[in-house]
């Protein structure tokens, strides 16, 4: 049985990386449990392995006494001095016993106490592998599908796309590379979960960090963001140095930088956008290149209700309502986008007015006045009191409108 425990004590510790010392422990106090229960209970037992050759020896603890009650506990003063010569009544004897004694339910018992300590050893690494990686992108490698779950072997561990985390419309096949964010890990019964996901916000946020360089280093700083996974990203951006453009820095030279991110989310659109504090100018930004043409703030229930032209309707408002709901999310406040419509004044009203203001006709008057074609001061150019008499007008009306219109 010794080489078997040697070599279990050198797998474990060149390929698991388990300490030897803690293997040893770990089917020392296995064996001793189960032999207990078996054969040996009631007894007091010592075992020792040895770390270099795997040889294991056991020992019966036993108290010297006058007169023996219990053989499995206690051995007399006599048969004592066999083993330690000199032994008193108190002193407790270390009687060797073969290991074989010990019974075939202690072997397999610490098959089982090995295995479970490498159960747990791996959870144990997982964790400890992964907890300082939370928020980074790994990448790995497809390995099943389970329901909406995706299986994705990391290396060192396999981790768990769920369907919530992972975009529309991409499939991944067994065996295909992945880059995701990895999101956080979860201790479970069964031990650490590690979640991974494609869908999140940080995981775009990740890859302007890794992708702009003044990201990283915190010349620019991302102060807004929204995604639509799939569909579109929403960024706004501020630049500490004043000789830095937030969104060229994020665009690249020839859109280089900004492209190489849409590729790695499958061609999902993104906008990049200057960062303002006041809440009109920074959703005029979000909105374009749909041009707001009044714009409502509600600030005690933080809603903005913004009217657009009927061209401009459909692109504010995007795709099942995702460009209003990202510029929503964008701003922080709620938003309501409706059509925008110009508001016609009445011709003949404001002629009507025109002429009750210049000439200070009563209502009536030039109400009547503009029935008949006069609709300006300068249409009364040429007209004589005649002119409004064979319109309808009496005799001592035309002479006051005429003598109104001269002045006199």
């Amino acid at each position: 049985m010794s080489s078997e425990i040697l070599s279990v004590l050198e797998y474990m510790e060149k390929e698991k990386g388990i300490p030897r010392a803690d293997m040893i422990s770990t089917i020392v106090n296995a064996i001793k449990t189960a032999a207990l229960k078996g054969v040996n209970s009631g007894q007091e037992l010592k075992i020792e392995i040895n770390p270099k050759n795997g040889q294991m020896k056991a020992w019966s603890m036993l108290k010297v006494v006058d007169s023996v009650s219990d053989p499995k506990l206690e051995i007399h003063v006599e048969k004592a001095q066999v083993f330690k010569a000199g032994a008193v009544n108190g002193d407790i004897i270390e009687k060797e016993i073969d290991p074989s004694y010990l019974g075939r339910i202690a072997a397999q018992t610490a098959r089982q106490a090995i295995m479970q300590r490498l159960r747990a050893f791996e959870k144990e690494r997982i964790y400890d592998d992964f907890k300082d990686s939370v928020g980074d992108i790994v990448s790995g490698t497809v390995r099943r599908r389970e329901r909406n779950d995706l299986f994705i072997d990391l290396g060192k561990a396999e981790a768990v796309m769920p369907g919530k985390e992972q975009v529309p419309g991409e499939e991944y096949a067994p065996g295909e590379r992945i880059r995701c964010i990895l999101l956080e890990i979860e201790n479970s019964s069964r031990g650490p979960e590690i979640i991974l996901s494609r869908a999140s916000p940080k995981f775009v946020r990740r890859l302007f960090e890794l992708e702009v360089t003044e990201i990283a280093d915190g010349t620019v700083k991302i102060e807004a963001f929204a995604r639509e996974p799939g569909y579109r990203t929403k960024i706004a951006v501020t630049s500490a140095d004043p000789k830095v453009d937030p969104v060229g820095a994020c665009v690249g030279a020839r859109g280089a930088r900004v492209k190489s991110i849409v590729r790695e989310l499958g061609g999902e659109k993104i906008d990049i956008i200057p960062y303002h504090a006041d809440t009109k100018e920074m959703l005029i930004e979000a909105l374009k290149p749909a041009v707001p043409r009044e714009i409502l703030l509600d600030e005690k229930n933080k809603r903005i209700l913004v009217r657009v032209v009927n061209d401009d309707l459909a692109v504010a408002i995007g795709r099942k309502g995702q460009n209003a709901r990202l510029t929503s999310r964008l701003v922080g406040w709620r938003l309501d986008i409706e059509e925008f419509k110009v508001v016609t004044a009445d011709p003949r009203a404001q002629a009507i007015a025109l002429l009750t203001g210049t000439y200070g006709f009563e209502a009536a008057l030039a109400e009547r006045l503009v029935a008949n074609g006069i609709n300006s001061p300068a249409a009364f150019e040429g007209v004589e009191a005649s002119d409004l008499a064979d319109a309808g007008f009496s005799p001592e009306e035309a002479a006051g409108i005429i003598a109104k219109v001269s002045g006199n």
